[in-house]
């Protein structure tokens, strides 16, 4: 009896404390749970307040609790840090420089809200925070990596050897074109930098009208065979083609649908490659095209967004993946709408493989034979 009375009171003293959870740890689950267009804004204004009313105990919990964070909830994040921030330094108060640095130095924690905490810390002790930047040049963080690439560059001036390393380390787009250029290194050398694919088989047109080929399964979707010859839009046979991507004027391993099978409108048309990787690699399929784009790795369809005609970007469409050891095929389905304007006539693509920092990938490109 004394033995079952002793556990009902441990029942209720554990439903006790779960029931008076700390008020920061409650505000901040109440954030992380807002979404778009308003869902829980109402609950989260009341968190926010609790949160930024509890102080500086508060700044360390909310910069963590950026992992896992969607992007709406981290806006509400970033503005509570802020606020915290500026009602400490209101009041007087120090921010804790050493619990700071520790969570840079946590590479775990979020890229975003490790930026954050590094520029509290420089504000704080700026010399020991000029010397952490510099060990940062292949931090995870591409934020941090940046300025840490770009302080290094700086340092080391017109100095070859210290910039060489820099090339490999860099992912920002417009860093690596301008350390690429104090290296005198090519535009095929940027390809490579970043993982560019190079070699391809295209083949089209296929019928798209009314955007309806995006949905529908041309015969290169179902089976790859190089040496098929097809129907295509224009009852006229297509065979596929080998092409070989160019770099020219800052766009890398760009390959021009209009070039190689002529001008189409209300068109799909596939790009077939072959990529071969020592081991099984966590990876990222990085595609940019200013068309509407499917992606499939081996055979399976991995990424899709139909949009047409909103600029070609390097990585505006990314697929995570995995890919197999050995052999692996990537397969892209590139469709063109009917649009008349002189600014939608663009039909292109580029793809490259790296990992989740931008960072090229180890692989080897085969080209596989066709008729």
């Amino acid at each position: 009896m004394r033995l079952l009375v002793l556990l009902m009171l441990v029942g209720l003293m554990a439903d006790r404390v779960t029931a008076q959870e700390p008020p920061v740890t409650t505000a901040l689950a109440t954030i992380k749970k807002v979404g778009r267009e308003g869902q829980g804004n109402e609950e989260a204004t009341k968190a926010w307040k609790t949160l930024v009313g509890s102080g500086g105990s508060a700044l360390l919990p909310t910069l963590a609790a950026f992992n896992d964070a969607n992007p709406t909830a981290a806006n509400w994040l970033r503005s509570a840090v802020d606020a915290i921030v500026q009602s400490e330094e209101k009041a007087g108060r120090k921010l804790p420089a050493k619990e700071l640095q520790e969570f840079v130095n946590t590479k775990t924690n979020d890229p975003s809200a490790r930026r954050i905490a590094y520029e509290l810390f420089a504000t704080l002790e700026k010399e020991t925070a000029e010397k952490l930047i510099l060990t940062m040049v292949e931090d995870p963080s591409l934020e941090l990596r940046r300025d840490a690439i770009a302080k290094t560059l700086a340092e080391a001036k017109e100095d070859a050897a210290k910039i060489a390393p820099l090339f490999t380390a860099a992912r920002d787009k417009a860093q690596v074109e301008a350390i690429a250029k104090t290296l005198k290194k090519t535009e095929a050398d940027i390809s490579a930098h970043f993982g560019f694919v190079t070699s391809w088989h295209i083949v089209g047109p296929f019928d798209s009208t009314k955007g309806e080929g995006f949905a529908a399964s041309h015969a290169p979707e179902k089976s790859v065979d190089l040496k098929a010859t097809y129907k295509s839009k224009n009852a006229e046979d297509v065979s596929w083609k080998p092409v070989t991507a160019k770099s020219e004027k800052n766009e890398y391993a760009l390959v021009d649908l209009n070039k190689e099978l002529g001008k189409h409108k209300d068109s799909a048309s596939y790009a077939y490659a072959e990529i071969e990787v020592a081991k099984e690699t966590v990876a990222e399929l990085r595609a940019g095209s200013t068309n509407a784009v499917k992606i499939f790795l081996n055979g399976k369809e991995v990424f899709a967004r139909e949009e047409y005609h909103h600029g070609t970007r390097m990585d505006q469409h990314i697929a995570k993946v995995t890919l197999k050891a050995g052999k692996n095929t990537i397969l892209l389905k590139v469709c063109q709408n009917n649009q008349q304007e002189s600014w939608a006539q663009s039909w292109v693509y580029q793809l490259r493989i790296c990992d989740a920092t931008g960072g090229a990938i180890a692989f080897q490109q085969t080209r596989p034979e066709g008729k």
